[in-house]
């Protein structure tokens, strides 16, 4: 299996083959030089010769041709799979300001318009089930388009469902078809970048992940000011229909045909079987999965908390809500540009593991009052500093455990985003569980699920024996 991403030997790869790097980027989002392809894992990718006489005029323009080239393809991969990344927040999201509206010209209950958005969240879990096995059978861009196809097909049923519960069954199936681009992107980005580089990118998908939820809910009320709820519905289905453009000229196979699976459902079982009898990539995985329910848990307890308990307005909470969010993202981006690659993956991810047990310990006391009547500074910045560390442990999360299965990204990668989200779900509901003049039962789920993660990284993946290895390959 391979080792850790920050180890000596991986970085000094990555330096040398960083052109190599570069032509499978280009080869993969657009038409590159002759000798650029995709190679198979243990094999070299040949890399041009120097294009003549250097010394000549006019060569050192002629060499910097490839390197331009290289970035823009690099820009492609960003715009592609970020956009892949972020149309599933847009689904949740956008709809969020529409759902009074929608109990009163359906004339259903608010708890059955409400199981519009489970539908859709169960869909996102389960749908990475299905598409990520077909993804590693039949490559990367076939089930992707099949799947954007059907979103957009579901989507503009749901802008004229007559309904609720026509509108709760097609938001499952937008669901199940938007996990396809969840699980796709990840896939894509271990097999064009391994090591630290996909560490790295993880962390600028991060950037794109964590600006969808806080400006979806946005772009949906500007929506609602010119039309109606099934207008988001209409503008979701555009969106659609311009990504799957994008993906269908744009997005190459980036797996060749020789690292496929052939075989049916019982082959994607037995994979997945065999990836989750990997200690240490389900000890990233289940790590992953409840450091994300500690972010479910603040998404779904942080509005009662600070508008009900501590009596902040609505546009009070927006302010807050985009703060933390920046705050994930800016360390997202100081993670991937800064630190990875300098030290450790594992020692930063215990870092943002530890962080994020901090300050929800520091939270279930503020909320008990251990410390007397606490106001809503001090609970502001205990989660600014719960949900800023989010950005050393998601991306390392999912980089570490998707190094170890090469062989098998797309079912990887369907079971780290299914975890995630079914973990998430399951802790969502819990954070009112003792009513609605308490937080303490958000800070309690936070912390137990921090002290999960961290039992999970130190008993399965145990990071020592990792470092240890690499000390002695080193001797």
């Amino acid at each position: 299996m391979p080792d850790n991403g920050a180890s000596r030997d991986q970085r000094a790869h990555i330096s040398t083959c960083e052109n190599a790097v570069a032509d499978r980027t280009t080869d993969a989002f657009g038409p590159g030089t002759p000798e650029a392809h995709v190679a198979p894992e243990g094999t070299s990718v040949p890399v041009p010769d120097p294009p003549g006489d250097l010394s000549r005029p006019g060569t050192a323009a002629t060499t910097k041709a490839p390197d331009v080239a290289a970035r823009r393809a690099g820009l492609l991969v960003t715009m592609v799979l970020g956009g892949l990344t972020a149309l599933p927040p847009l689904s949740m999201d956008m709809y969020l300001p529409a759902l009074p509206e929608v109990t009163d010209v359906l004339h259903a209950p608010a708890a059955t318009v409400q199981l519009t958005l489970t539908a859709c969240l169960a869909g996102m879990a389960l749908g990475q089930l299905v598409v990520g096995p077909m993804s590693d059978r039949w490559g990367r861009r076939r089930p992707l388009l099949l799947g954007m196809l059907v979103y957009i097909v579901a989507t503009a049923i749901c802008a004229f469902a007559p309904s609720a519960e026509l509108l709760i069954g097609f938001r499952l199936l937008q669901g199940l078809a938007g996990a396809a681009g969840i699980v796709i992107a990840r896939a894509v980005v271990r097999d064009l970048y391994d090591g630290v580089e996909m560490a790295r990118f993880f962390s600028t998908l991060m950037l794109i992940s964590g600006v969808a939820p806080v400006v979806a809910p946005l772009i949906g009320g500007q929506v609602l000011r010119i039309t109606d709820w099934r207008g988001i519905f209409v503008v979701l289905t555009v969106v659609g229909v311009l990504l799957t453009l994008v993906v269908w000229k744009w997005l190459h196979e980036t797996l060749p045909p020789e690292q496929r699976h052939s075989g049916g459902v019982g082959d994607a079982l037995r994979t997945m079987r065999g990836l989750l009898a990997d200690r240490v990539f389900t000890g990233y995985t289940v790590a992953g999965g409840l450091a994300f329910a500690v972010l479910f848990a603040y998404i779904s307890a942080s509005p009662f908390v600070v508008q009900e308990i501590y009596g902040a307005s609505p546009q009070t909470f927006s302010i807050l809500f985009g703060v933390n969010s920046i705050g994930l993202i800016i360390v997202g981006q100081i993670n991937g540009k800064f630190l990875v690659g300098r030290f450790d993956l594992d020692k930063v991810l215990a870092v943002g593991l530890a962080a994020i047990v901090l300050a929800a310990g520091a939270l279930l006391l503020m909320t008990a009052g251990v410390f007397g009547e606490m106001g809503l500074v001090p609970i502001s910045i205990g989660l600014f500093v719960l949900m800023s560390a989010m950005g050393l442990a998601a991306p390392n999360t999912n980089a570490q455990a998707l190094m170890r299965t090469k062989h098998a990204a797309g079912s990887a990668s369907a079971l780290i985003g299914t975890s995630s989200f079914l973990i998430g779900a399951v802790a969502s509901p819990l954070v009112g569980i003792a009513g609605e003049h308490t937080a303490v039962p958000m800070a309690v789920v936070q912390l137990v699920c921090a002290l999960g993660a961290v039992a999970s990284f130190v008993g399965l993946c145990r990071p020592w024996q990792h470092q240890t290895s690499r000390t002695t390959a080193a001797r």
